[in-house]
C-alpha cells in the first residue's frame, strides 16, 4: 500500500510517501457539513483526540460523548458528521412527547447563526409580499438531525408550513454540494414527514434540488415571485392569499362610514 501525504497535512510523513495536493477525506467531509476538526475533537472521548486529530479516514471508528449528555457511543467519522446521534437520541425522536411535538414551529434562543445579506434580501423580498413571523426560527422533526429533533429553515411560513432555504457555494465552493447537498435532502424529508414542505431557492450556479427549486443567478423580484407562486402550487391561492400583505392590509383597513343624510 503506497502511503499519502494530503495538501491539508494530514496522512504520512515518511520518505517516499505520495504527495497528493487535494485535502483528505476527513477534511473535505468537514468542510462539506460546515464543521470543524476542533468540533469533532471536542466529541471524541479524550483518549482518542490525538489519533482523530490526525485521521484521514471518514470510515474510521471512534467513541463519542453524545452532546446532549447521554451515554458514550461507537461511530464512524462519516455517521457523526452526517448521522442521527446516539442510541438515546434516536430513541427520543420517537417517544411520545416528540411525537406531539412534531411539526410545531417555534423560536430557539439557543441558535447562533449568521445571516447572509443575500439571504436578509431574500427575506426582505417576500416581506413585501407577505406577512412573515419574526419569532420563529426552528421545527419539531419525528427524526432526529444532526442529534437533535430539530431543524432550523432560513425562512418559516407556519401558517402554510412551508420553509424557504436559500441555498449557494459560498466562498469556499463546496457548500450545499456532496455530502453536504445529501444533509439538505433529509432535512427536506424530515420537514415532509411532519406535514411541512420546501421551497429550495439555488444560487451560485447550483442546480435544482427537491422538487420546488427556484434556480437563480440573484435574488431578484422575479425571484421571490416564482417563491410565492412555488407556494400557491403547494397550499393553493386561498391559503396564500391568507397571508399576502395586501389581502391582510385591506381587511384591516377601516372602512369610512356613509355621511349621514341632510334634513
Amino acid at each position: 500500500m503506497v502511503a499519502v501525504r494530503f495538501g491539508c497535512g494530514h496522512g504520512a510523513s515518511a520518505d517516499g510517501s505520495l504527495a497528493i495536493s487535494r485535502e483528505c477525506p476527513v477534511c473535505r467531509l468537514i468542510a462539506e457539513t460546515q464543521r470543524s476538526r476542533s468540533e469533532l475533537l471536542g466529541r471524541v472521548v479524550p483518549a482518542q483526540r490525538a489519533r482523530l486529530a490526525v485521521e484521514t479516514r471518514v470510515g474510521a471508528e471512534y467513541e463519542w460523548r453524545c452532546v446532549r449528555g447521554h451515554d458514550r457511543y461507537t461511530a464512524t467519522v462519516v455517521e457523526v458528521l452526517t448521522g442521527t446521534g446516539c442510541g438515546k437520541c434516536r430513541a427520543a425522536a420517537s417517544a411520545p412527547a416528540a411525537v406531539r411535538e412534531a411539526g410545531l414551529a417555534f423560536m430557539d434562543h439557543g441558535l447562533r447563526t449568521r445571516t447572509s445579506a443575500t439571504e436578509q434580501r431574500l427575506r426582505a423580498l417576500l416581506g413585501e409580499r407577505l406577512h412573515l413571523p419574526h419569532r420563529v426560527n426552528a421545527v419539531h422533526v419525528r427524526r432526529t438531525f444532526h442529534g437533535r429533533t430539530v431543524v432550523w429553515p432560513d425562512i418559516l411560513v407556519p401558517a402554510l408550513r412551508i420553509a424557504i432555504e436559500y441555498d449557494d457555494p459560498g466562498r469556499s465552493g463546496r457548500s450545499h454540494r456532496g455530502l453536504r447537498e445529501a444533509s439538505d435532502l433529509e432535512k427536506d424529508e424530515a420537514l415532509r414527514e411532519v406535514g411541512w414542505e420546501v421551497i429550495r431557492v439555488r444560487g451560485g450556479g447550483l442546480g435544482p434540488l427537491g422538487r420546488h427549486s427556484v434556480v437563480c443567478r440573484a435574488i431578484t423580484n422575479e425571484v421571490a415571485d416564482a417563491v410565492v407562486a412555488r407556494m400557491r402550487d403547494i397550499r393553493g391561492d386561498e391559503a396564500v392569499a391568507s397571508v399576502a400583505r395586501e389581502a391582510t392590509e385591506s381587511r384591516n383597513t377601516p372602512v369610512p362610514e356613509a355621511p349621514l343624510p341632510l334634513g
